[in-house]
């Protein structure tokens, strides 16, 4: 029996490959599915099943062309319907793999299809639960992403049962490989690890402990931050099908000259010019209009959050990661593409064309410019509750989540002098170029965030207590 945990983490997704005596499982794959494909040929193996935990809201799966790829049956649990053709397994249902054993167990909660797999060795012990959303280290999947009819709490109420009926009466040696990990928006108290034990989920998850039904909704409700705004478009291909990946990458790679991409985007209003080099290059010069979203943060998590999918994408990327970037575009669910800028942005220098900057600044120049400016903004692009822990004084806190209300942005007055920060300077960097795009060109982006602010002593900050309780 082999067991591979393969992790993406710009996602906090997990896939699992599971193979014995030369026939393989994969539990929740990707989008892109060479890499499966891939490691059933090295190890001269072929994919008999694959499982899916639930219909998934923050990614795309890969379960429609890997089957088609393998011939593969795809298995969902109980209580799913879909537009193309699955096998639906019964609760307690048995899969024979090789020389082990997968059973199906039903865990509604999450989602009223969400469903765990239990894996039983070659003596039929029981060795290993794959999860998927319903239990993760140190919490459970969030119970408000339904599209259904049933409120958060009714799902609560469900998952509670699930843990007391399906979970806890397991063996605590049983290893737990969910599908997700830190990061991920599907929970909100998720482990640093991301795989752990059904005995150390009973001592340390808050949702595995003695409580009552009332107490369990409690927990699990309290306190969960809005779902990024894709989840509910990546829940919705994933059950009806979607357009294979071949498909859009025939069109997606596509080189546009300096020319062409000029024409396109003079001929279509709706073109988005998406940047996705490092933020050092972003800053020093980019096409005027530009979003950036670099390759190198949470990519294809900000791409889904604050770009529209019905807008085709015009990519500006370092040269050799174009296909990269459509695929991870494409694993949250975007399959409209205008092509990509030949050469990437040094074609667009090379030819004369008008560029745009950012200017971006340490932390000690803002302590320089706040007692001597009186039209200095400080805006803060971070959480609402990373805000309240601590901010500039007088900054005003606009989340990077919500600034695709371009009435937002329009609050800011033209006198203003803007200083844009985050934490890092990952966020800020994505803030200026959305401001950039609406006119606003009257701002500095501080380099490093809240945690270079915090060093320097001669910037004012205060908390919002009132956030924080």
């Amino acid at each position: 029996m082999y067991i591979k945990q393969i992790y993406t983490g710009c996602l906090s997704e997990a896939a699992y490959y599971i193979e014995s005596n030369g026939e393989v499982a994969i539990v929740d794959p990707l989008r892109d599915t060479e890499e499966y494909l891939v490691l059933a040929k090295e190890r001269n193996a072929s994919i008999k099943y694959i499982f899916e935990t639930h219909f998934h809201a923050d990614f795309v799966s890969g379960h429609i062309d890997l089957s088609k790829q393998t011939n593969a049956p795809i298995i969902y649990g109980p209580e799913t319907e879909t537009k193309f053709p699955v096998h639906i397994a019964k609760d307690g249902e048995l899969f024979k793999l090789g020389n082990v054993t997968i059973q199906v167990i039903h865990t509604p909660g999450h989602t009223l299809e969400s469903t765990c797999y239990l894996l039983k060795n070659e003596q039929g012990k029981d060795h290993a639960l794959f999860t998927g959303d319903t239990l993760f280290v140190g919490d459970v999947g969030r119970p408000d992403l339904s599209s259904g009819n049933m409120t958060t709490e009714e799902l609560a109420a469900i998952m509670y049962d699930t843990i007391q009926n399906k979970i806890l009466p397991l063996a605590d040696d049983i290893l737990v490989y969910p599908a997700h990990g830190a990061g991920s928006s599907c929970g909100k108290n998720l482990g640093p690890e991301t795989y752990s034990t059904i005995g150390e989920e009973k001592k340390s998850n808050y949702a595995l402990q003695n409580q009552t039904r009332e107490e369990f909704i409690k927990a699990v409700t309290e306190g969960l931050s809005d779902a990024p705004r894709y989840f509910s478009i990546n829940a919705l291909i994933n059950k009806e099908g979607y357009e294979s990946l071949d498909k859009i990458k025939e069109t997606a790679l596509t080189a546009l000259s300096v020319t062409e991409v000029k024409n396109k985007v003079k001929n279509d209003q709706d073109i988005i010019l998406l940047d996705t080099r490092i933020g050092e290059e972003f800053i020093n010069g980019f096409v005027p209009g530009s979003i950036f979203i670099g390759l190198e943060g949470r990519f294809a998590e900000w791409a889904g959050s604050l770009l529209p999918f019905d807008k085709p994408l015009l990519l500006i990327t370092d040269i050799g990661k174009e296909e990269e970037t459509i695929v991870r575009l494409a694993r949250v669910g975007f399959s409209n593409f205008a092509g990509y800028l030949d050469g990437g942005f040094a074609s667009w220098v090379k030819a004369g064309e008008r560029i745009d900057m950012i200017i971006s600044i340490e932390a000690d120049e803002l302590a320089m410019d706040l007692p001597h400016d009186k039209n200095l903004l400080a805006v803060d692009v971070r959480r609402e509750t990373e805000f309240a822990e601590g901010h500039v004084k007088d900054a005003i806190n606009m989340p990077l989540n919500d600034m695709t209300d371009v009435a937002l942005l329009a609050g800011l007055e033209e006198d203003q002098n803007i200083y844009v920060y985050c934490g890092g300077g990952y966020r800020s960097l994505i803030a200026s170029s959305l401001m950039k795009r609406q006119g606003m060109h009257n701002l500095r982006n501080i380099e490093g965030g809240w945690g270079k602010i915090i060093e320097q002593k001669k910037i004012p900050t205060q908390k919002d207590i009132s956030v924080m309780n």
